[in-house]
């Protein structure tokens, strides 16, 4: 078969344009430091990176949601943890003056302020934030849920946040659920919720019931706190023991999504990351090949007219 010099040309420039394409290639791995810069230099692989990436993007926004829900449940605990010192001191004021034998109208007096000051930093903490948003208004966030009178004006909206696939949590506790010990959604009265059942029994209404029987000097009234704020201590150690819950939750959630994340980052590497010492090996090797190539060619197309005229 006689080979023409339009099929020798052909040939030749198309073994160049070859050699030309994969020197190329290895000099973008060697520029970017990756072996897959576009989908054709590897489909299969470039599928599983995009995979990966969506993954990876999907657990940062886990990640930044369980960070929100984490600051706000932990400044949930501590305001808790505040009502109970609030609690646990007026129950020792009532202590002190539930019998005629201990107190005096001075010291009762003074202690009703002492009840007063309790009674405005229960608001302070019922009504504290994080940023913007309240953290004991259920998804009423933007107001205040106690007023200086101590009557709540949340709701029960529990906020939920996505920290995994389908996973959900929620952030907040509504302060119904916080401030009573019978929360219900019939309410009414200062300070919270009452219930045709079990008797409601409300941090405020009780801190204000304390200051009456010592303003009045009613001592039944005063001891008849005690038990409530017993009950009121119990609810908020409960209340507490369910944030710490969901504060664990948490922790294992990011635990297992930072595993992820260092398992999604090796994939990555191993499916992306050029072999810098193979490139460049290539590289030479393959320069080494175009030059043999260019000169091969060189001498095969050489030849004129005349040369065959000869």
């Amino acid at each position: 078969m006689r080979v023409t010099e339009g099929s020798n040309y052909e040939n030749v420039r198309d073994t160049l344009r070859r050699s030309r394409e994969k020197m190329e290639n290895l000099q973008a791995q060697a520029a970017s430091l990756k072996k897959v810069n576009r989908p054709s230099d590897d489909p299969s692989g470039a599928a599983q990176l995009l995979r990966v990436r969506s993954e990876k993007s999907n657990t940062e926004q886990f990640q930044l949601n369980s960070k929100i829900a984490e600051n706000f449940l932990s400044n949930t605990d501590q305001g808790i943890s505040d009502l109970a010192d609030v609690v646990v001191r007026a129950k020792e004021l009532a202590i002190g003056q539930s019998s005629m034998a201990s107190s005096s109208e001075d010291t009762r007096r003074g202690v009703a302020e002492e009840v007063s000051e309790l009674f405005r930093q229960a608001i302070s903490t019922a009504n504290r934030r994080v940023g913007d948003r309240y953290l004991f208004g259920g998804y009423k966030t933007q107001s205040p849920p106690i007023d200086s009178g101590g009557r709540y004006s949340g709701d029960q909206g529990q906020m939920m946040v996505e920290i995994g696939d389908d996973v959900f949590i929620s952030m907040n506790l509504p302060g119904v659920d916080v401030f009573n010990t019978h929360p219900s959604s019939e309410a009414l009265g200062a300070g919270g919720y009452s219930e045709p059942g079990p008797e409601n029994v409300n941090i405020f209404d009780e801190l204000q019931r304390l200051k009456i029987g010592l303003v009045s000097g009613d001592f039944n009234g005063i001891r008849d706190t005690l038990e409530r704020f017993d009950q009121l201590h119990g609810q908020l150690i409960a209340t507490r023991a369910k944030v710490g819950s969901r504060l664990q939750g948490l922790q294992y959630a990011n635990q297992a999504m930072e595993r992820q994340q260092i398992s999604n980052s090796m994939l990555s590497s191993s499916l992306e990351d050029a072999d810098m010492a193979q490139v460049v090996s290539d590289l030479n090797k393959q320069e080494s090949v175009f030059k043999s190539s260019l000169a091969a060619s060189k001498r095969l197309i050489q030849p004129t007219l005349l040369d065959f005229l000869r």
